[in-house]
């Protein structure tokens, strides 16, 4: 009998130390380019990891909300999420919106979110921003003792989700251009 329970206690304890089994934690994500914030969210949404939004959000960061299962996703009373139009650069080297990657991020979202966007205009230059009651009305609010607690910083078993817009967008048969959030 105690060699089975040693045996289960070693199995807990491992589970509980899994990466798999750990949560990434969004603390401050200003968001980037469209096509490497697609690749490391489809990355973890097939890590099977939990997402926990405990601060702001912005941009391109946002996709997170479409690709992560909303069972394994859930937001803090910090959660600010942060929406505007994708744009790109032109040949003179000014930002421009690209109706292509605003498309692009919108067909992202889930409907709740791209209904909520449509009460607001639509996605602009401007961001607007999704958060309290609105958010927590969508999404299921983070419960104390979740893999992360509210208000830790990140260590080892919790990263912040950051990339270097440094890749290009595609989507599908759109033409490859860089598209930002």
């Amino acid at each position: 009998m105690r060699i089975l329970a040693a045996l289960l206690g070693a199995v807990l304890v491992a589970a509980a130390t899994s990466p798999s089994l750990s949560a990434v934690r969004i603390a401050s994500d200003p968001g980037g380019e469209i096509g490497p914030y697609m690749a490391k969210l489809d990355a973890l949404r097939n890590s099977g990891q939990s997402v926990i939004i405990d601060g702001p959000c912005l941009s391109a960061c946002t996709m997170v909300l479409g690709v992560i299962p909303r069972d394994r996703l859930c937001v803090t009373p910090r959660a600010r999420l942060g929406f505007h139009a994708a744009w790109r650069l032109n040949e003179a080297g000014r930002q421009v919106t690209s109706p292509d990657g605003t498309e692009l991020l919108m067909s992202a979202y889930p409907q709740p979110v791209r209904d909520w966007i449509a009460r607001r205009g639509g996605l602009s230059p401007r961001l607007m921003y999704l958060t309290g009651n609105e958010l927590a009305s969508m999404y299921p609010v983070c419960q104390q003792g979740q893999n992360v607690a509210v208000g830790r910083e990140p260590g080892p078993d919790r990263v912040l989700l950051s990339l270097p817009s440094s890749s290009f967008a595609s989507g599908g048969n759109l033409p490859r251009k860089r598209f930002h959030p």
